[in-house]
């Protein structure tokens, strides 16, 4: 990967929507230059695919939650692939730090995360302990 690819990975990250015309106008090459770029960032895994940045609060999500997770020692991993099932679940994510499992979790209200703290996550075999942090501002 050289500068190029993370300048486009750069301009990528900024704005998903970016064209291939406005990308190689910055970075001063073709456009199929840059269509070969992607593609090989693509294969590599480099770039794994492209979303929607969502504002959880307009779409209907009143509270966000950075939801610790702790498990049966032997019992991570298949907590994790239950969790990454739930649609509330927005990212997962494996740590070393307080918890084995982070995830951030979207909901209506307090009542619907109460719920689905207590009454599915909760009771997923080998889930020890459930640690939820309310997001009360996103800076960046």
């Amino acid at each position: 990967m050289d500068e190029r690819d993370r300048k486009i990975i750069e301009i990528l990250v900024k704005n998903g929507r970016a064209t291939l015309t406005e990308i190689a106008k910055e970075l001063g090459i073709s456009e199929a230059a840059v269509r070969k770029r992607l593609k090989n960032l693509e294969e590599r895994g480099i770039i794994k695919g492209y979303t929607a940045i969502i504002d959880y609060e307009k779409a209907g999500y009143g509270v966000i939650s950075l939801t610790g997770i702790d498990t049966e020692p032997d019992k991570f991993l298949d907590v994790a692939k239950k969790l990454r099932e739930h649609e509330f679940v927005k990212s997962l994510y494996i740590t070393s730090g307080d918890h084995m499992i982070m995830a951030e979790i979207v909901a209506k209200d307090g009542d619907e995360l109460t719920k689905i703290l207590s009454e599915v996550i909760g009771k997923i075999e080998g889930v020890k302990r459930v640690c939820p942090a309310i997001v009360l501002d996103k800076i960046k």
